[in-house]
């Protein structure tokens, strides 16, 4: 496959330069980067999540250089211009396990020369990659940071077999297939987002949607902002079919549709979409162009390493361990996100991080927290960092 060029300046943010890095792990990956590299100077990597890009990070990269620091933010394995990865439905998904998108990391700073960051921060998917980061290699990952999915931790040590069962976690629910029959069960029919997003057909439902992928796009991350009215959440209380059937339509949707016409419903009107300051339609056309080339499959495929258990089998590795490394999460106070896994948000605190230093939920910000608010996320951000002497 030819490598694609790096985006071209124009569409980038002043300050921000996109490169092409091989890995070592079987990737090129497009980086954009802001600030200098400089010997024994202060790092940031930022890992994006689904749908989204490196791009994603336009908004907050700037002032984090402006404040003394190089900040490294790649396309991941399967998305936008970093080339490697099989993206294929009908392909070995050993690639995609969580340790190996560790990998991916690890092998991007080797290549760049660096031993180490003062931290890892991910948005989206790119949350509990960033966290498996922090478990896996705290000498390379110096501090954490969460953003809008708040990762619960590995598996406990194991009980003996007459004990009661330790607490099933959101991310080992999602590998039970009866969790989806029991959503189907409900009146009306409902079906997990994950599930759908780990079938043949969710790729073609998105890339071949009627509506086409721009306006797929603006209806979505609409409906997941906090332009969206309906955006109140509030903690579910239980891991139950009843219980998660409360959340909005793109997290457990109606069974017998898929998520293009699921947001086709709440597409903003023309003088709303004017008023998107923080995704006017110039800068869409950028996630539009690179899915429309790219499809949407090699980021699904995330999704079906986790229904298929695959990132838990790879925490498992790490079983009965904590994240020793300053940690913090940061999150759109108008996000489902942030108890899409009813418990998760309360064990990232308690239980999966030894030294977590903040909690922040950021008003009139929904789930594309940095790009919604990237003033106050930058801020968050600088103050985490102070905290931690980084």
């Amino acid at each position: 496959m030819t490598t694609p060029a790096p985006l071209a300046a124009p569409v980038l943010p002043a300050g921000i330069r996109a490169r092409m890095i091989d890995n070592g792990n079987g990737l090129v990956m497009h980086v954009l980067e802001a600030g200098e590299q400089k010997p024994g100077g202060r790092t940031l990597l930022l890992l994006h999540g689904f749908p989204e890009l490196a791009y994603s990070w336009r908004k907050v990269m700037p002032a984090l250089a402006a404040a003394g620091y190089h900040v490294i933010a790649p396309d991941q394995r399967g998305y936008g211009r970093t080339t490697g990865a099989d993206t294929r439905f009908d392909t070995d998904l050993a690639p995609y396990r969580i340790l190996n998108l560790v990998r991916d990391a690890l092998g991007l700073l080797a290549a760049m020369g660096l031993r180490s960051v003062d931290a890892v921060i991910g948005h989206d998917f790119g949350s509990p990659v960033a966290a498996a980061c922090a478990l896996a290699r705290p000498d390379v990952f110096r501090s954490l940071v969460m953003m809008s999915a708040p990762f619960a931790g590995v598996p406990a040590w194991p009980k003996p077999m007459m004990d009661e069962p330790a607490r099933l976690s959101a991310m080992t629910g999602l590998a039970d297939p009866g969790l989806d029959a029991r959503l189907a069960a409900l009146a009306p029919p409902r079906k997990h987002y994950q599930w759908f997003y780990s079938t043949p057909e969710a790729n073609a439902d998105m890339h071949a949607c009627p509506q086409g992928i721009h306006a797929f796009l603006r209806a979505y991350y609409h409906m997941k902002s906090a332009d969206w009215a309906a955006n109140d959440p509030k903690p579910l209380g239980a891991w139950s079919p009843e219980a998660l059937a409360k959340l909005p339509t793109y997290y457990v949707m109606m069974k017998h549709q898929g998520m293009a016409a699921t947001v086709a419903h709440e597409m903003p009107s023309p003088a709303a979409i004017a008023a998107c300051r923080w995704l006017p339609d110039d800068e869409l056309a950028v996630y539009a162009a690179e899915y429309q080339r790219t499809t949407f499959q090699g980021g699904l495929n995330w999704y079906r390493c986790v229904t298929g258990g695959l990132f838990g089998a790879d925490l498992k590795t790490f079983m009965g361990r904590q994240i020793t490394v300053p940690a913090t999460f940061v999150s759109g106070r108008q996000d489902w996100g942030n108890y899409q896994k009813p418990g998760d948000l309360e064990a990232m605190q308690t239980t999966a991080c030894a030294d977590f230093r903040m909690l922040r939920f950021i008003d009139g910000a929904g789930h594309w927290v940095q790009q919604e608010q990237p003033e106050a996320v930058s801020a968050a951000l600088l103050e985490f960092l102070t905290r931690t002497g980084a």
